[in-house]
């Protein structure tokens, strides 16, 4: 049998797989942890149902042990995000199923994905990132389209990664040097920060995988 992890989308796997990376070489628990066979990506809680309905055939047949669900809170909030996947896994199991399932929304003060826990945890200036707050209300002063903060942090991010933590030399190949699956790979985020968010996350990937 294996564990199976759901995230939301292929920026979320590389941050689980670089998270999960320094968990295995700082925290020396016996027997080994970080057990995560395999990760499911998906774009967002709208088809979680239709995800779940594709694992249901390995479920039945005994091919999973633990399914952990980690979800952005969003501006719906922890709770709200916790009662629909709750809602849509009862939908595809049944309110009484045996499986253990294990679930995680990302959040700062309670609201937020991914990007936004990103953003507390970077252990590299930002000079150029930080630009963009004056570019966010320079567009308002124009009465442009207001940019939500799930985009502004989105965007934020992505050039933190290529304009913060890519040399001049990997920016000649940036499609590849610099994107989020490389810019994961880098030491550009602190993982030891004790981010109450992140002590959380570590805490939830650590109760998941242990056997």
């Amino acid at each position: 049998m294996s564990n199976l992890l759901i995230v939301e989308s292929e920026n979320d796997k590389y941050f689980f797989e670089a998270l999960i990376e320094y968990i295995k070489v700082d925290i020396k628990v016996d027997p080994p942890i970080l057990s995560v066979d395999e990760y499911e990506c998906l774009g967002g809680i709208s088809k979680l149902k239709n995800k779940l309905e594709s694992i249901k055939s390995q479920v039945d047949k005994g091919h999973v042990d633990k399914l952990g669900i980690i979800f952005d809170a969003d501006k719906v909030g922890i709770e709200s995000r916790k009662q629909t996947i709750n809602e849509e896994f009862d939908s595809v199991f049944g309110s009484e199923h045996d499986l253990g399932i294990e679930v995680h929304i990302l959040n700062i003060d309670g609201y937020g994905e991914l990007e936004t826990l990103l953003r507390q945890i970077k252990s590299k200036p930002s000079e150029n990132s930080d630009c963009l707050d004056s570019w966010r209300l320079c567009r308002s002063s124009k009465n442009l389209p207001e940019i939500s903060d799930k985009d502004f942090d989105k965007l934020w991010v992505s050039f933190y990664h290529r304009y913060d933590s890519c040399s001049n030399q990997e920016k000649k190949q940036a499609a590849r040097k610099c994107s989020n699956e490389a810019s994961f790979k880098k030491p550009i985020y602190d993982f030891s920060m004790e981010q109450q968010e992140l002590t959380e996350l570590k805490e939830f990937l650590l109760q998941f995988s242990s056997k």
